[in-house]
């Protein structure tokens, strides 16, 4: 359904499988995430730059396995009891950043969940050694971890990831407007959920439709 400029409705994302368009950028990582009775340990780090689709394989294989998810700067050790009573997945642990309080929590969920036999899957945008880490126990636990990666975007999943940001704003545009974007835009997820949004925005305020012209004034504000 298009989209009535006159109105702000709600985003709404879809994070189920069928949402998600495999590609050669995360096709490995879809992969990996599909067989956890393969991972070392049942742990496994995902890898990826912001924006790149890590949280919705996360919500993919916390569906499939049940799993709670949290996020890393929500951890604390009170609460690591209940939290490893099944598969966890821990979202943006580079953002712990050296909070010793932080890494406290993820070592002793880390070491529950490994004594218990429950799979753990971490996603960070940059690998641990990267991550600021003072807890030396827990820098080599997080280094030994094995890891995927998903990689930059080719055109094909940059193309199908602008449809689905739009769809998600029950906006409607053509195809040869997503062609024209993918080959001007920075070839990031982050740039096109920025881009995206402003587009979004920058038609209703105007009260105007999402066409070439309008794109080429925003990808030049960005």
């Amino acid at each position: 359904m298009t989209r009535q400029l006159a109105f702000d409705l709600p985003l709404r994302q879809s994070q189920g499988r069928e949402d998600f368009f495999v590609a050669p950028a995360n096709a490995l990582a879809l992969a990996t995430l599909d067989a956890p009775e393969s991972w070392p340990q049942g742990r496994m780090l995902l890898i990826g730059p912001e924006g790149a689709g890590k949280s919705h394989l996360a919500q993919i294989w916390s569906d499939d396995h049940q799993a709670r998810i949290v996020a890393a700067r929500d951890l604390s050790e009170a609460g690591i009891p209940a939290l490893a009573t099944g598969a966890v997945v821990v979202e943006d642990a580079q953002k712990i950043d050296g909070n010793r309080s932080l890494e406290d929590a993820l070592f002793h969920l880390h070491n529950l969940l490994q004594a218990e036999r429950r799979a753990l899957l971490i996603t960070a945008s940059r690998p641990p050694r990267d991550w600021g880490l003072s807890l030396p126990d827990l820098q080599s636990r997080m280094d030994a971890m094995a890891s995927v990666r998903i990689t930059p975007p080719d055109d094909s999943l940059l193309a199908a990831v602008l449809v689905k940001l739009f769809n998600d704003r029950q906006l409607t545009v053509s195809p040869q407007l997503i062609d024209w974007l993918v080959t001007r835009m920075d070839r990031s997820m982050g740039t096109a959920r920025k881009l995206v949004a402003a587009l979004d925005a920058r038609a209703l305020a105007e009260g105007r439709k999402i066409t070439r012209a309008l794109a080429a004034e925003v990808l030049d504000s960005l």
